[in-house]
């Protein structure tokens, strides 16, 4: 089997306990040497100024390369410009651009009068200044927002053709379901890079409602599964065997990168990373408490 790369999202603390766990984060995963650590920007832009500051210090203790999200909600295309150019200026130079989620309560996105309409209009904005590497969300099943599957691939190659450098994708629970998209990308004309987005399951009562929102299904296999898994107290032995399983099986199937969401959380998905034989050893994440 060979050794995927491999990268890891995480998510800005809103508390100190929370500092903490990130730094702990960082710490546990910087020694697999990960292409990169994203940094999530909240519904709305709520985290905006969080983003920045976690991703610059990110960068700055770890050494290693961080993409921040950056979205369309909530600020006008100069506010938005800024916002990346102090990424930039924080030697922050990758970017996962994103039409971003409505503020809570909101009943869908709406743009800002002043703001960039959709994802492809930040991405070619983006693109424009020639600074950044750009990567993108896909959805290999339906998003909520989609009026089916087809749309979804034509608005990735849009934004792929405004010019992103690579897709990420939602998670999914069934290996078949990154296959079959990729294959509908290709018929498409998409040959951009497309990563597929790993979640390991910490909580499966969280993943399935999470899962619910998005539009990943959940089989009725994984659902019996987790429940005699819960029953029997075995949830994370489950949950790492169907995670590591998928894992290689996508690798046998010619993919070469993974992306995983820890929720800050990294003891799972370091031990999965170990299970695919991703265990380099490199100088880890300097001490910044």
């Amino acid at each position: 089997m060979p050794t995927p790369s491999v990268s890891f999202e995480v998510f800005p603390p809103r508390s100190i306990d929370a500092s903490f766990k990130l730094w702990e984060t960082a710490q546990a995963l910087a020694p697999l040497e990960p292409r990169f650590f994203s940094v999530t920007y909240g519904a709305g832009g709520s985290t905006r100024d969080l983003t920045h500051d976690a991703a610059y210090t990110l960068r700055k203790s770890s050494g290693l390369p961080v993409a921040a999200h950056l979205t369309c909600v909530g600020a006008t295309k100069s506010e938005t410009m800024a916002t990346a150019q102090r990424f930039a200026k924080a030697g922050v130079t990758d970017i996962v651009a994103l039409r971003g989620d409505p503020p809570e309560g909101a009943a869908g996105f709406e743009p800002h009068p002043e703001g960039f309409a959709n994802s492809c209009e930040l991405i070619e904005a983006l693109a424009q200044t020639g600074q950044f590497t750009l990567r993108v969300g896909a959805y290999p099943e339906k998003h909520p927002d989609a009026d089916n599957q087809q749309a979804n691939i034509d608005w990735l190659k849009a934004k792929i053709d405004a010019g992103a450098d690579e897709a990420i994708t939602q998670f999914f629970f069934e290996t078949d379901t990154f296959l079959r998209f990729r294959d509908d990308c290709a018929k498409a004309g998409i040959t951009a890079p497309i990563t597929p987005g790993i979640l390991p399951i910490i909580n499966w009562t969280n993943a399935r409602k999470f899962a619910l929102r998005c539009g990943a299904n959940v089989p009725d296999w994984l659902d019996q599964a987790f429940d005699t898994a819960i029953r029997d107290d075995r949830h994370d032995l489950l949950a790492k065997a169907i995670c590591t399983e998928m894992c290689s099986d996508l690798l046998d199937e010619g993919v070469d990168s993974l992306h995983f969401y820890t929720l800050n959380r990294p003891e799972m998905t370091r031990e999965i990373c170990h299970a695919l034989g991703v265990t380099q050893a490199v100088t880890g994440v300097r001490d910044v408490a």
